[in-house]
């Protein structure tokens, strides 16, 4: 069977899919049900799958006559946010449609009886969300003898139309620097005898705001959290925790900034007596562009859409932990697809949506985009 022609006999199912995962929702290294159920639906196709002692990732493979390796991975995450006023996890990135296609392409060449060339690779990562799932997987060998690796992720329309894909998603690198302001604890009577934590963050606000960098480069950088341990309104504050989001759309721009950074509060520490002591974390480094792995996704999204539904580049001041593979592995070709799919009102919107048919001609672009790069690394 073409596999192209199992994903349109199976659409119905697909979808139910799609809707299950959705439902079943859960957290960065929480993803137990949802592993499971991905599990299951693998193993009833025959497919033998590795799995892990220490989080819920999953590989799956259809063995070929060579021991090198295309592989398609898929993130299964959720955030945690305040959805009609109950905190809870929420499907609002998209990574259950990326679960959806990624499984049924593996179903689809499962059913095919193809006798791949190449193994084929199908990767369920946990913890997206976090910028570790990937860092986690490659850990455990998930791209041991990988020469292509292609990932998708649905986008807004403000990026991508519905019904046009994008062989290339630009993302930016971002990370949060936490850290902690110590100061002088003293009655709000009396100032002059303390430090004040939060004069010194106010400080550190000032000072981000007036780092500019002369670059065409986009980036931001700025505070996010603060908090004090006191309840005390006539206390002034020994100590406060803080948070500093940072985006780059480049590496390099994203190093410096991290330097300036660096100097805004050393800067706040040196005018008002306090100490900080910080750290970067969650960070999840921009992409680079392969252009190897963009033209035979770019191939697969023309004869899937046709030519007038190809977007050639897909640019994103949002981040995905998809780019350490790349980043870690710098010989790797490697994209992910942008798939445009009428997404509103956002990506991390509570209430975020879209067209679920492109759950269906997404799953058509990665299982054609698979059957050309077997097609390549056949004619090299």
């Amino acid at each position: 069977m073409n596999p192209l022609d199992f994903i349109e006999q199976h659409k119905n199912e697909l979808l139910r899919t799609y809707q299950d995962l959705h439902d079943l929702a859960e957290p960065s290294w929480g993803e137990e049900k949802t592993s499971s159920y991905i599990a299951e639906k693998l193993q009833t196709a025959g497919f033998k799958l590795n799995r892990f002692k220490d989080h819920y990732g999953l590989i799956a493979e259809i063995p070929g006559e060579s021991n090198q390796v295309i592989a398609l991975r898929a993130d299964m995450d959720a955030l945690v946010q305040e959805v009609n006023g109950t905190v809870r996890p929420n499907h609002s990135c998209g990574h259950d449609g990326h679960s959806t296609m990624v499984l049924y392409t593996a179903l689809a060449f499962a059913a095919s009886g193809l006798n791949p060339e190449y193994t084929l690779r199908f990767i369920f990562q946990p913890a997206e969300e976090k910028g570790a799932g990937a860092l986690k997987m490659m850990d455990d060998g998930a791209l041991e003898n990988v020469q292509l690796l292609f990932g998708t992720h649905v986008r807004p329309i403000s990026e991508l139309p519905y019904m046009t894909a994008s062989p290339v998603i630009i993302h930016g690198a971002a990370g949060t620097i936490r850290g902690i302001i110590k100061g002088r604890q003293a009655h709000a009577a009396r100032p002059n005898e303390g430090i004040n934590v939060i004069e010194a963050a106010a400080l550190l606000v000032q000072n981000l705001k007036e780092i500019d960098l002369q670059t065409e480069v986009p980036y931001s950088i700025k505070m996010t959290q603060l908090h004090t341990e006191s309840d005390a309104t006539n206390v002034i504050p020994e100590t406060a925790q803080f948070a500093l989001d940072v985006r780059a759309q480049s590496n390099e721009v994203m190093s410096v900034l991290q330097q300036r950074a660096k100097t805004a509060m050393e800067q706040a520490g040196d005018q008002t007596g306090a100490a900080f002591t910080w750290s970067m974390k969650e960070f999840v480094p921009a992409a680079s562009k392969n252009e190897k792995a963009m033209k035979i996704a770019e191939k697969a999204i023309v004869e899937i859409l046709g030519r007038e539904n190809l977007v050639p580049i897909c640019i994103s001041q949002g981040a995905e932990d998809f780019h350490f593979y790349t980043a870690n592995n710098p010989g790797l070709a490697a994209t992910m697809v942008g798939l445009g799919c009428g997404l509103t009102p956002g990506l991390h919107h509570p209430e975020m949506k879209f067209n679920l048919d492109a759950l269906i001609y997404g799953t058509k672009i990665l299982t054609q985009t698979i059957l050309n790069a077997l097609q390549t690394t056949n004619n090299n």
